[in-house]
């Protein structure tokens, strides 16, 4: 079948784009919080390893809002949220 004839589909999460660059930054922000993080224990460096746990609660409070307004998204669509 050609790619002109197939029905258009739509993705089953109603996310922003937004909402996805906060999702995928802050992901990736906390991987690299936690790495320093631990570099820092194994350095000795207290101050190092609490800036790098600040960043990811941070991090992770981020990551937590965003899914939440995708949820609420959902919720608020009327019509199905698979794929059509």
């Amino acid at each position: 079948m050609c790619a002109r004839n197939r029905p258009r589909e739509r993705p089953s999460v109603a996310g922003t784009p937004t909402d996805v660059v906060h999702i995928r930054l802050g992901s990736f922000l906390l991987f690299f919080a936690i790495a320093m993080g631990a570099l820092g224990l194994v350095s000795q460096v207290p101050v190092l390893t609490g800036i790098m746990a600040v960043v990811a609660v941070i991090a992770v409070i981020d990551i937590a809002v965003a899914v939440h307004r995708q949820s609420q998204r959902e919720n608020e669509e009327d019509d199905s949220a698979g794929m059509e």
